[in-house]
């Protein structure tokens, strides 16, 4: 799967492209654009690589808050979540609108979308949360997730494990997991999002974010490369960029959706 930048702005490489933070993938990127430090993410780094996991979370979510190019055939009755999820689309589909939130919960400093039909449907023992719907909603929660489960110092490690899928850059984004990025005095939130593609097997969620650190106030687009593995979405380590971070001038042209 290829990785585009979204909108204008500049692609960063500090610890927004690297996979280790996840979670806090939006910190580095005013580096080039504000001269200083905003590292949003504690993995991106030098090389937009995603979190490593083994198993990503999953969601398959029915098409009643989308609007979808597949029909009401294509939303299958039987699961292949890791958590059982069922509401399953298998086919090309999109979003006209932002999916339903039972409410916004707190990794760390960020926010990120609960519910019941979309996800996360699971807590792991090390307490990161996981198991999305395969639909075009589900892909959409597990990468605002994403974002906010690499902010967490405690559990993004375990998280990052989970989260990166099986693929030709698993262990090259694995080795930079344990790479400390400090985020301390900057704060993300999640505005809005775009679904750049949808086909059942993989995705793209380009979500614009609000970063702010020291004074300083950036909106950023952070577009996170997922696929179906495993019963869940995971970042795709089958492209050694998985997650692609640049600042953009402002949230024009995206579904507006934040806590």
């Amino acid at each position: 799967m290829t990785n585009e930048s979204s909108g204008t702005g500049n692609n960063e490489r500090g610890p927004f492209g690297r996979p280790g933070f996840i979670a806090a993938a939006l910190v580095v990127a005013l580096i080039a654009v504000l001269g200083i430090v905003v590292g949003v993410t504690n993995v991106l780094r030098d090389d937009p690589a995603p979190e490593s996991a083994s198993t990503a979370s999953t969601t398959s979510a029915p098409a009643s808050s989308a609007a979808q190019i597949s029909t009401p055939s294509n939303v299958d009755s039987v699961s292949t979540s890791v958590c059982g999820l069922t509401g399953e689309v298998t086919e090309q589909a999109r979003l006209a609108k932002a999916p339903d939130v039972d409410y916004w919960d707190y990794q760390g400093t960020v926010a990120y979308p609960v519910s019941e039909q979309y996800g996360p449907g699971a807590t792991a023992d090390s307490g990161y949360r996981y198991c999305f719907q395969r639909s075009p909603e589900g892909a959409v929660f597990a990468a605002a997730h994403a974002l906010a489960a690499a902010s967490d110092p405690e559990t993004s490690a375990a998280w990052a494990y989970y989260a990166l899928s099986q693929g030709e850059f698993h262990d090259q984004l694995m080795a930079e997991v344990d790479t400390p990025s400090d985020s301390t005095g900057v704060r993300l939130e999640i505005t809005g999002f775009r679904l750049l593609a949808y086909d059942g097997r993989s995705a793209r969620v380009d979500l614009s974010a609000s970063g702010s650190a020291q004074g300083s106030i950036i909106t950023a687009s952070i577009i996170y490369s997922l696929i179906w593995e495993d019963g869940d979405w995971k970042i795709d380590a089958s492209v050694s960029a998985p997650f692609d971070f640049a600042t953009i001038p402002d949230a024009s042209g995206y579904i507006a959706w934040g806590a």
